[in-house]
């Protein structure tokens, strides 16, 4: 039995009326007590995208990526653009190769992709705990928290004027 013949009109239409047209990424970013640092994306794809069609998520320094003397990264956005930059691999070659601080490396490659006519947004954490955040999109939820109980959550950047 083909897949598609499992898809019924009345099916889809429940579906796209509970759920919408997509299901988001989540991307989770971590440092532990030794200084090993993690990164994960999953993702929810697009929907309707073409049969075969592969994100960024699952492609290590494409959509995720970590390495302890640097940073992780989670992406999430147009994945042929993030996947055509090496995006989060960039973030970690700016910061080792440039100096540049974990922030400045996440706003440098998102406004390379944005040159390019796509939107993201990535969230990282750096080999000394700093947690930075930036996307080119209307919002994006995000948030931490910190051994010691600091915490964050926002959607709108203009929520971190009132933190």
């Amino acid at each position: 039995i083909s897949p598609d013949s499992l898809i019924t009109p009345q099916r889809k239409k429940e579906y796209l009326e509970k759920y919408g047209k997509s299901k988001g990424t989540v991307g989770a970013v971590a440092l532990d007590k030794y200084g090993n640092i993690a990164a994960g994306t999953s993702t929810g794809g697009m929907f309707g995208k073409m049969v075969g069609r592969v994100g960024d998520s699952p492609i290590i320094g494409a959509g995720t990526y970590a390495n302890n003397s640097t940073c992780g990264i989670s992406c999430t956005g147009w994945g042929e653009y993030f996947i055509r930059q090496s995006a989060a691999f960039q973030v970690s070659a700016l910061m080792e190769l440039a100096n540049y601080s974990l922030q400045k490396a996440i706003e440098t490659v998102l406004l390379k992709i944005k040159k390019m006519g796509a939107t993201g947004g990535m969230i990282g954490i750096d080999r000394l705990g700093n947690v930075a955040f930036d996307y080119t999109t209307e919002g994006m939820p995000c948030g931490y928290m910190k051994s010691n109980g600091e915490k964050m959550i926002i959607i709108f950047k203009e929520e971190l004027n009132k933190k």
